[in-house]
């Protein structure tokens, strides 16, 4: 929408909303504030916000003009001293701070909306800054308390939920020593009871590949929906987490800046940590729109993108959120479709998962088998699971919450570094479901071996953080997932891990049965029991291969990439790269559990689309 309009739209200044009106009797543009009226009234949001937003105003500008309004002093960045009893995140939410002593007044206010309007009414103000003022000030008057804020929440107000800081070798010490006995009962036992072990072993290994199986059958089409109106549309948060990413900003900029959605109604911010003067200096070069704004984390630990995403939770003013990753290009419809599935939905959808494309998959043979995996998974596999309404590990970009929901279950947990997979087990625990969301992230996968083994490996790591803190008390997971829940967690979860873990050896010893099998056809009649053995394993080896090659195949005729048809039969190798991953997830587990394995993007060769742009 153009935010050229005739200024006898919004009628004669007497009738201007009373929070810009003042406005016009200091001498402000008259037709910039009829135009910002008319654009609130249009998409239904107030005009202050809207008139800056759209970028007819500075903030600062028009902050000094309300406290001049008011008749109180105004106090810029640089002259905020906050007292001691500011608090995180209570001093934001009110807008509302105490200032330190000797100080202009006893309180300062960054008021937004409704509360301009009240103030202007009321009066009662001390001293007005800006809201990007008192934010940074809040952050400068108690960096430690807001550092263990983000990084311990889930950990004190749901400690049944986290990971927690510690250490995890106890319980990695008991699983340990019960797969020992395990080892050692396995060699004392009678032949005949370990073969039927082993034949359990099997069948609880087809188990884990039924749901990928299963989801080619559901049908991936979305159901038509009538947009909302833009007077009808949320304020959306977008939170972006960057750590060195100065080579990516000017992209990411520029593809949330094209987000068809009412700028009034945007809040994106850019969260970093506080000492990452390169990104910071990137996105102060991209001379960044009103409606974007940057967090500066305070230093801490863990250095990971949950803690980062849990310190600006709470600064969040949309009723849905999004977060996305510094490569990410995000289709411009995507916030009014989500928005338009959320207004649709149950209130127990709590979230929606995009569809994450990667779009350099020309790059080498390593790209092209990741493009064909996450089209098994965002294509195939993850709407199938939405339609069951069973638990999904998120993706941990473009993935869209209810605020509030997110609120509820406590954000992120700062200590588990596949935060996204912990928050989607959560959310399902706690009676939430995902939906799924048929909108693409363009996204760039790792060119090298290296850094894609980094990446996996992390993830891989975080599974097991994840089985770790859910399993603690698996009773209470299994009634509060439900039986076929739980099933679907665990093949999805610790099953993955596993799954990798044992896929060289498993793979192997099937592929020898079914080998001799088909070299030697049946063997001797030996009854059910005798031949059970030989049976599973022919079967997990020939359902191993569907559940790796059909969702692939499914999942790129679908996107309609038929040129990486030819591709799908690597998988079965590049699933042995997964196992290597596995290997050293468990491996740094124990060595380094906290460690977040960074990813360097902006490094892709070629781009399928064209937006992403070659580095």
């Amino acid at each position: 929408m153009s935010l050229l309009v005739s200024s006898r739209a919004a009628g004669p200044a007497g009738a201007l909303p009373p929070e810009i009106g003042f406005l016009a009797r200091q001498g402000f543009d008259p037709a910039a504030l009829a135009e910002a009226a008319a654009l609130a009234r249009a998409c239904g949001s107030d005009a202050a916000t809207t008139l800056i937003q759209a970028d007819l105003i500075g903030e600062e500008a028009y902050y000094r003009a309300l406290a001049a309004a008011l008749g109180v002093p105004f106090l810029a960045a640089g002259d905020l001293r906050l007292g001691e009893d500011t608090r995180f995140p209570g001093s934001l939410k009110a807008g509302l701070a105490p200032l330190g002593r000797p100080g202009p007044a006893a309180f300062v206010c960054a008021p937004r909306g409704a509360a301009i309007a009240a103030l202007l009414r009321e009066g009662g103000a001390a001293a007005v800054t800006t809201p990007r003022a008192l934010c940074a000030a809040v952050f400068a008057a108690n960096p430690t308390g807001i550092a263990t804020y983000a990084a311990d929440t889930l950990q004190v107000r749901r400690p049944d939920w986290a990971l927690g800081r510690g250490s995890q070798g106890p319980r990695l010490a008991i699983v340990a020593l019960v797969l020992g006995a395990g080892a050692v009962a396995g060699a004392l036992v009678p032949a005949p009871l370990l073969i039927g072990a082993w034949t359990l072993v099997q069948l609880a290994f087809l188990a884990t590949v039924t749901f990928r199986i299963a989801a080619v059958s559901v049908e991936a089409e979305p159901k038509p929906e009538i947009p909302l109106t833009d007077a009808d549309l949320p304020v959306y948060t977008v939170l972006v987490a960057l750590h060195r990413e100065a080579r990516v900003v000017p992209r990411l900029a520029a593809a949330l800046a094209r987000f068809d959605y009412p700028v009034a109604k945007l809040d994106i911010k850019f969260v970093i940590e506080a000492d990452d003067r390169e990104t910071a200096d990137a996105l102060e070069a991209a001379a960044l729109p009103a409606r974007f704004e940057i967090v500066r984390v305070p230093a801490g630990l863990p250095r990971t993108k949950p803690r980062a995403l849990n310190a600006a939770l709470p600064l969040a003013r949309g009723a849905c959120l999004v977060v996305y990753d510094a490569e990410d290009v995000p289709d411009p419809s995507q916030l009014r479709a989500a928005a338009t599935r959320f207004a649709g939905a149950s209130r127990t959808t709590a979230c929606l998962q995009g569809r994450l494309v990667i779009d350099n998959m020309a790059d080498g043979r390593l790209t092209r088998c990741f493009a064909i995996e996450y089209a098994a998974l965002f294509d195939v596999l993850i709407p199938a699971l939405a339609s069951w309404r069973l638990p999904i590990p998120l993706g941990g970009t473009s993935t869209h919450f209810r605020t509030a929901s997110l609120r509820e279950v406590h954000g992120w947990d700062a200590w588990n570094v596949t935060e996204d997979a912990d928050l989607g087990i959560r959310l399902a625990r706690a009676g939430y479901h995902v939906g799924d969301l048929a909108s693409d992230t363009l996204e760039e996968a790792p060119r090298t071996l290296r850094p894609w083994l980094h990446q996996r490996t992390r993830w891989m790591k975080g599974f097991l953080q994840t089985t770790l803190t859910h399993a603690r008390t698996p009773r209470t997971t299994a009634r509060q997932l439900g039986a076929l829940g739980t099933l679907c967690a665990v093949a999805l979860v610790p099953g993955t891990v596993i799954s990798a873990l044992a896929y060289p050896f498993l793979m192997g010893r099937a592929a020898w049965d079914f080998t001799h099998f088909v070299l030697s056809g049946l063997p001797a009649p030996g009854g059910f029991w005798a031949s059970l053995p030989t049976g599973s394993a022919i079967t997990l080896f020939v359902s191993g291969l569907l559940a790796m090659l059909l969702p692939a195949a499914l999942g790129c005729v679908r996107r309609g990439w038929f040129d990486c048809l030819a591709f799908v039969p690597l998988m079965p190798v590049y699933f042995l790269l997964i196992s290597l991953a596995a290997w050293a997830g468990l491996i740094e587990l124990v060595r380094a559990p906290n460690r977040w394995n960074k990813t360097e993007h902006g490094l892709a060769r070629t781009s399928r689309s064209g937006a992403v742009r070659v580095g």
